[in-house]
């Protein structure tokens, strides 16, 4: 490997049931860009992650989508090939893509055959670098994308979604990635140009790998393909500062059920207790054994649906809860969601710790040991913890977590401090 790239660490990860011992390779490349390989030689195919470190939190109030808009339009036409050309030159190598416009980045994954890792790595680099957004490709992306918020009023699930965020996450992380009808109007292909040549820097770029990968050859196809994409000082990495308010609000809608939602502080993905909150929201929302499936809905029969979920922010961590019921019982339905969360600190069992370890660890042996998922993983750690981690030590931080660790972080849930959301015909009192 060059000298001129810096290993920035290539530590092992200790080895659990189910998994050998992995050594994830953690480079600065010269033209900017970091790379993580978890070198995978047993598998058929091989994983990529390119995450650029630039989403909602980078966009102007005025141009609320234009993130989603310029994510949209990266294949519709670059330099060497139009949106046509570009899918063939993918589907000839049999890769398989996609693409997301997040919070805090934009996230391409791929997978293909090990043969065929730099040339798709190449094409990657295509789009991300050399794209000229067709102007006829970025007005009917502003299509869709209005198209898509009208829908959203027909999800009402979704709807109170949008809601909860935005008041929990606060005025930056809180807008809605897609953008409003007014802020949608505003964006042209000029602007989509202008955001992409304002945001999408090599310095800002995270590729991780995992599969039978020659880490030398990867390494210096990104430095060489990737090289003058924008700025290489590195950015995006900040977190969005954001400071806890709790708040109620309440959408009126004629609708049959009522929706509502409840959000409190949790913790973000690097904090020792993070395990702990995994397993006390398969406590919560573990699919039929979850306490709120059984005391909500099928002991008192109040809800539609219930469940539990977090999301992490950079440096970040919301909890949410949310279900759907009457207007009549929508009350009850809070009363109960707070209790339930209350009790966690109270009559755990041990025999519900055990059972949400065993199915944390359970979708970890299968789902997430997936080559492509392997290499989210990796960018996941890159992205939380700027580190490689990997899926063995967090299975060991999930298997450390013990009944009283889950009750001593149930009694601290800030529930005084929770932000409720309400979406029908009914104001809760």
């Amino acid at each position: 490997m060059a000298s001129t790239q810096q290993t920035r660490s290539a530590a092992p990860s200790s080895g659990v049931a189910g998994h050998t011992k992995t050594t994830y390779l953690h480079l600065d490349l010269p033209c900017g860009a970091e790379l993580a390989v978890a070198p995978l030689p047993r598998r058929q195919t091989v994983g990529l992650c390119f995450r650029v470190l630039t989403g909602l939190a980078d966009e102007p109030d005025d141009l609320t989508g234009i993130g989603e808009i310029v994510e949209n339009t990266l294949s519709k036409g670059t330099q060497k090939y139009d949106g046509r050309a570009l899918a063939d030159a993918f589907d000839a190598l049999g890769a398989q893509w996609s693409s997301t416009a997040g919070r805090q980045s934009m996230l391409l994954r791929l997978v293909c055959l090990p043969e065929y890792t730099l040339q798709a790595t190449a094409l990657v680099a295509e789009m991300l670098v050399r794209p000229t957004f067709p102007d006829e490709a970025c007005r009917v992306a502003v299509d869709l994308a209005q198209q898509a918020l009208k829908h959203l009023e027909d999800e009402p699930g979704d709807l109170v979604r949008v809601m909860m965020q935005r008041v929990a996450l606060g005025p930056v992380l809180g807008r809605h990635p897609g953008g409003t009808p007014e802020s949608l109007a505003r964006i042209t292909p000029d602007a989509v140009r202008a955001h992409w040549r304002r945001s999408y820097h090599v310095g800002r770029l995270q590729v991780t790998a995992a599969g039978p990968v020659d880490a030398d050859a990867l390494a210096a196809t990104i430095d060489r393909e990737f090289a003058g994409l924008g700025e290489t000082s590195r950015g995006g990495r900040d977190p969005v500062p954001h400071t806890w308010t709790p708040a109620r609000e309440h959408r009126q809608k004629e609708l049959e059920q009522q929706h509502i939602a409840l959000a409190l502080p949790g913790l973000p993905k690097h904090d020792p207790d993070f395990a702990v909150e995994l397993v006390l929201l398969g406590v919560l929302s573990g699919g039929m054994s979850g306490r709120l499936f059984t005391e909500v809905r099928e002991k008192q029969g109040l809800v539609y649906w219930v469940g539990a979920w977090h999301a992490q922010p950079r440096d970040q961590g919301v909890l949410y809860v949310g279900a759907s019921s009457t207007p009549d019982r929508c009350r009850k339905t809070y009363d109960t969601l707070l209790r339930e969360l209350r009790r966690l600190g109270q009559d755990l069992t041990e025999e519900e710790v055990a059972r949400a370890r065993d199915q944390i660890i359970a979708q970890a042996e299968t789902e997430d040991d997936l080559t492509r998922a392997r290499a989210a993983g990796l960018s996941d750690d890159l992205f939380h913890f700027g580190r490689p981690v990997g899926i063995e030590a967090k299975l060991d931080a999930v298997r450390a977590v013990t009944r009283e660790r889950a009750v001593d972080y149930a009694r601290r849930l800030p529930v005084d401090k929770v932000c409720v959301c309400t979406l029908g015909p009914r104001e809760m009192t």
